[in-house]
């Protein structure tokens, strides 16, 4: 099948031509549980999905139009986006919306409300990269402000090197899914970061042209266990970052892929993120010590990043065990509900269980 797509976008990059270069309006992409299989949706408008598959078939029905299979696993789309499926989608696009297949009577039947269908993780990735200590006013901020404020001004004056550490991909959960408190530790934080998405491989590629290799954006809830190994006297300086960032459901991913046309600047991007009502962190991507793209540079000198890789920007100041931005550290507890939100790209809501507590996911009323 994957021969087949390759030749077929070469064709389509000749049908499709000029007349398609732009959608009629901006969308993004997910996956969604629909009649019990993970399916690819278009959503539009932050209300609407249009399954992927389908509205597809039916366009390739007009004689005018190429056959183009379309992947039914994103990290493949991620691969082929820029390949000519980009434009296939504009294609649909403006198809269901010029044709006003989305409301009223001719709604087609692979239309759906987004309330009324079950939102997934968008990818399984293979890989998980996240930066630690990637944003000025979060580095040392379990000291007091003066502490962080003296830190955070070294880091301006020698930025260093970008430090990556690989999460569990085991870990993803989909918007909407509950994050588990694990048995006996009592110490779990936030972390609200922006999710680069991989859509061409990636090896040894320069800052100046990682923008190349970007499929598009999400979210991606770092949760982090700050509790330690617990032993007496540490190994490893104390430090386990398995134990600090693989636990089951620690990785909170989407809740969709905002392909990168559509975002203007990914370094100026609001980020919010709040524990039962209250603000804790409020802060712009602009506040990052190594921009997206140089954090792909470095990924991409140890291994290589391949379609559907994730690669996290860092946390923004205000996590939980902070002591400069509030007096007390503050961890999450079972009835905690989170709400996370990146300008442009949506919002993430999760309820924290205790390990072993009766396990949901989002209701069909759930919406972005």
């Amino acid at each position: 099948m994957h021969r087949t797509i390759s030749l077929v976008s070469s064709l389509l990059l000749l049908v499709v031509g000029a007349a398609f270069a732009q959608p009629v309006e901006p969308f993004k992409l997910g996956t969604f549980d629909i009649d019990g299989e993970p399916r690819i949706g278009i959503v539009l408008r932050d209300r609407i999905v249009v399954e992927l598959g389908a509205a597809n078939r039916e366009l390739e029905r007009r004689p005018d139009v190429a056959d183009l299979p379309m992947p039914e696993d994103m990290r493949i789309l991620a691969g082929l986006y820029n390949m000519g499926y980009d434009r296939r989608i504009y294609q649909i696009v403006n198809h269901v919306v010029g044709s006003n297949l989305l409301e009223g009577a001719g709604r087609r039947g692979y239309v759906h409300d987004l309330s009324q269908v079950r939102t997934l993780a968008p990818l399984r990735p293979r890989k998980i990269l996240n930066a630690a200590g990637n944003y000025y006013g979060h580095v040392g901020e379990s000291g007091t402000p003066e502490e962080q404020r003296k830190e955070a001004e070294e880091r301006r004056k020698n930025r260093g090197m970008a430090y990556l550490f690989l999460k569990p991909p085991s870990s993803v959960i989909g918007n909407g899914d509950d994050i588990v408190v694990p048995k006996g530790r009592d110490k779990i934080d936030w972390e609200c970061e922006i999710g680069i998405v991989i859509g061409q491989p990636a090896k040894n590629v320069p800052a100046s042209q990682a923008k190349n290799h970007i499929f598009g954006y999400t979210i991606e809830l770092d949760m982090s266990d700050r509790g330690g190994r617990g032993e007496d006297p540490p190994r490893f300086g104390g430090s386990d970052w398995l134990i600090g960032k693989g636990h089951d459901t620690f990785a909170p991913l989407g809740p969709f892929i905002v392909p990168a046309e559509f975002v203007k600047d990914p370094m100026n991007l609001k980020q919010t993120l709040t524990v039962n009502g209250k603000l804790m962190q409020d802060a712009h991507s602009s506040d990052m010590i190594h921009n997206v793209y140089e954090l792909i540079e470095y990924g991409s000198t140890v291994l290589t990043l391949e379609p559907g890789d994730i690669v996290a920007g860092g946390s923004p100041a205000g996590t939980g065990m902070s002591r400069s931005v509030r007096a007390e550290q503050i961890f999450l507890k079972p009835g905690d509900k989170i709400v996370a939100t990146i300008e442009g790209i949506g919002t993430m809501t999760h309820d924290v269980k205790g390990e072993g507590a009766s396990m949901g996911g989002p209701t069909s009323s759930r919406k972005e």
